[in-house]
């Protein structure tokens, strides 16, 4: 590997002693569902001494206050787990954020809780791509950074959240704050199983519309009540028609109802738009608020609406596809091959993007299959995946990002 530089070496030469596997083997085995307020604390304290090897001092934060709607209507707030954060060379000139999760989508009662082997190489568990193997690879290249003689000439800090897989509704502003001038970030998702990182993201909004009708007797006098489960029905219908090649919209679930002799006067429906620009997150509200005000008129119902775009849609722009091109760069020095592909998939790198950094944030393993129980980590590409983001932090403090 000629371009390589005696430094960048002997700290690609540390990432092989990192304890990798046993790492994520033993965070995959605690619990940490977005729900499970115990797993999360058991996690972070171990990510906390985990990260406590590396220079600055690790804290844990608390989340910030988060309301959801209830199935009855009810706005409550939403307990949270705190969320890591570290921070290193605070004064150096060029700073760096690194960003992941330690929540998975696998709840206390969910049956997917063990880890097997499927094959040699293969190991098969809750969140060892998505992301407790992304954690353990950026742990190990900032371990190998820190490890030699060379001290690196550049600032960071670690952000790993709590509620990722549920949007960071509670970790939002602390990443904004965070993100805020730096030169470049990386976030851990996991790579596709070939290496493959995502590109460009769509964005994603979650919104419950509260409908308020007027019951009555469904067979005495059925015309005196007004049916909030088919107004809900109705505005999902338009929502999903009125969609398009911008953005898509998925009426997920409809909460309401009761006897059938009985107009219902309560429901709730759950939708979730995915607009790919700026422009097509405006469209799609705008085909909210015009459907909803619709749907009142002509039901003769109340509506409200609660929610928004959690995740602005992030565009593969000039800066920073030459974030992109550096990690190619050093994929070639490494001999790994670096492909990027548009998703509509989304992240804190949605986030990230939001502040004006450029981010690369699929940094994390290789692997698939993730939010379900055929999940899957590829074992040789934890040093693989270490190595890609030495030498990628190592190069991007000198390059004009």
């Amino acid at each position: 590997m000629p371009n390589l530089s005696h430094a960048e070496k002997a700290a690609l030469d540390r990432v092989t002693d990192a304890p990798m596997l046993a790492q994520v083997q033993q965070w995959a085995a605690v619990n940490s569902g977005s729900r499970n307020l115990q797993g999360l604390a058991e996690m972070a304290g171990l990510l906390a001494d985990a990260f406590a090897a590396l220079p600055g001092d690790v804290t844990l934060l608390d989340p910030a206050p988060v309301d959801a709607v209830a199935a009855d209507g009810r706005v409550d707030l939403i307990a949270h787990g705190r969320h890591l954060h570290l921070a290193v060379r605070p004064d150096a000139p060029v700073r760096l954020l690194l960003t992941g999760h330690m929540d998975t989508v696998f709840g206390i009662d969910h049956p997917f809780q063990k880890q097997r082997w499927q094959e040699p190489g293969i190991l098969n568990g809750p969140g060892v791509a998505d992301m407790k193997g992304g954690i353990a690879v950026m742990l190990a290249a900032l371990l190998a950074l820190e490890g030699g003689p060379e001290t690196p000439n550049f600032g960071y800090d670690v952000v790993i959240n709590s509620d990722e897989e549920v949007g960071s509704p509670s970790s939002a502003a602390l990443l904004r704050r965070i993100a805020m001038g730096k030169a470049a970030a990386f976030t851990y998702e996991p790579a596709l199983p070939d290496g493959t990182l995502a590109g460009a993201r769509a964005g994603s909004g979650n919104f419950s519309i509260i409908v308020t009708g007027r019951s009555a007797h469904a067979g005495r006098n059925p015309q005196d009540g007004r049916n909030a489960l088919v107004a809900a029905a109705d505005l999902a219908l338009r929502l999903k028609r009125g969609s398009g090649s911008g953005f898509s919209c998925n009426p997920a679930r409809i909460d309401g109802g009761g006897p059938n002799n009985v107009v219902p006067d309560h429901a709730i429906l759950r939708v979730n738009f995915r607009p790919r620009s700026a422009e097509d997150e405006r469209a799609a509200r705008d085909l909210l608020d015009r459907t909803i005000a619709d749907i009142a008129h002509e039901h003769d119902v109340e509506l409200h609406c609660h929610g928004g775009f959690g995740r602005p849609p992030k565009p593969m722009d000039e800066r920073t596809g030459r974030l992109f091109d550096l990690v190619r760069r050093c994929g070639a020095d490494l001999g790994v091959p670096i492909a990027w592909r548009d998703t509509g998939g989304v992240c804190d790198g949605n986030n990230i993007a939001a502040c004006g950094i450029a981010v690369v944030d699929t940094m994390g393993v290789r692997g698939g299959s993730i939010h379900s129980d055929a999940e899957f980590l590829i074992a040789d590409s934890l040093v693989e995946r270490a190595r890609l983001s030495t030498l990628t932090l190592m190069r991007v403090a000198h390059e004009k990002i």
